[in-house]
């Protein structure tokens, strides 16, 4: 049984963990200020090729995402969403539990775009609602789909032109930065946006994620937020030796590559058995839409989500793959899919 559930089933890269053994003992400052969390951050700015940016490090996704948005925000002001956007559907409700409403809008491929962005700002035009303040965007989406850099240009622009933020969630931007269609780079994303964040459990670390903060005025005291909300690690060094060996070469890229490669496979497999997908994914999620009797069968062999019911016979299902994806499990689906036709 091979799981394509998601990409953080596995534990860590080896390099990760060797890392974390080899300096197992020694004693360091706790909460961030450690040498390691000094060396990352270095790093990452490198990378970005900004030295004006604040990086911290969280242990997920959510916490990020929570932190990060009711630090932005005054007390009546929201985050405008895609429906499908992490913050409004597999959060529990963590931006709504911060006294924060998130307002949704549908869209086609899980991006927004100024048109969403006007829309929203058109229904809420006074006092009597929560005022729009903040742009939350996913890179890839919660679909798969990425931004080019035109577009984030123009929400950027649209943004500002009504004093909004704008907030890209990364958790899995090694996937979105390493897609064959994929025209952005570190660089563009502090230049169209007022945070973002560079996601590592999903792309080879034991943990963590990198949130980076570009705006000055978001600056100011974010320390006192992460501690509030549980997040300042007292052993901060963990999360941040994840990163060294991630940012200290290629290997954030390397691994992120090897992901998207075999997501390409799954769809080459995929549509040579003649079925089609809800989207065009270029990242690491496919979503076929496959007959209910054949998903019944391939559940035998491996382990996937349902995505979306498309009618009476047929469902879209979800297929994840990792850093760590061998090459023969998806050829092994894909021999599995052509034999259940």
């Amino acid at each position: 049984m091979y799981s394509f559930r998601n990409d953080y089933s596995e534990g860590a890269h080896p390099n990760i963990l060797e890392s974390l053994v080899r300096t197992n003992m020694e004693q360091t400052f706790g909460y961030g200020e450690d040498n390691y969390t000094l060396e990352a951050q270095e790093l990452i700015r490198a990378h970005i090729g900004r030295e004006d940016v604040a990086i911290h490090f969280l242990v997920g996704g959510t916490q990020t995402n929570l932190t990060a948005i009711s630090a932005f925000l005054r007390p009546h002001e929201a985050a405008i969403a895609a429906a499908s956007g992490h913050i409004a559907v597999h959060e529990t409700g963590a931006i709504e539990a911060t006294g924060h409403k998130v307002i949704t809008t549908e869209t086609v491929d899980g991006k927004l775009s100024p048109i969403h962005i006007e829309a929203v700002l058109k229904a809420h035009t006074d006092e009597h609602m929560v005022k729009p303040k903040l742009v939350y965007l996913s890179d890839s989406t919660e679909v798969g789909t990425i931004y080019y850099k035109e577009e984030l240009r123009a929400i950027y622009e649209c943004a500002k032109s009504h004093g909004l933020l704008v907030m890209i969630d990364g958790a899995r931007l090694g996937s979105a930065l390493m897609a064959k269609d994929n025209d952005v780079t570190l660089n563009d994303l502090a230049q169209y946006s007022d945070a973002f964040y560079i996601g590592g459990t999903k792309n080879g670390a034991l943990l963590g994620e990198a949130l980076v903060i570009v705006n000055d005025s978001l600056k100011e005291d974010f320390r006192y937020h992460i501690k509030q909300k549980g997040g300042l690690l007292a052993k901060g060094r963990i999360i941040a030796l994840g990163y060294i060996e991630l940012f200290k070469e290629q290997l954030f890229f390397d691994l992120a590559k090897h992901a998207n490669e075999m997501a390409e496979f799954l769809l080459q497999g995929i549509k040579e058995a003649g079925y089609s997908t809800l989207t065009e994914s270029t990242t690491n999620q496919v979503f076929p839409i496959l007959p209910k009797d054949i998903i019944k069968e391939l559940r035998k062999q491996f382990d996937f989500s349902d995505w979306e019911e498309i009618d009476e016979a047929h469902l879209a299902i979800r297929l994840v793959t990792s850093w760590a994806t061998p090459k023969e499990s998806v050829e092994s689906f894909c021999e599995a899919l052509a034999h259940f036709k």
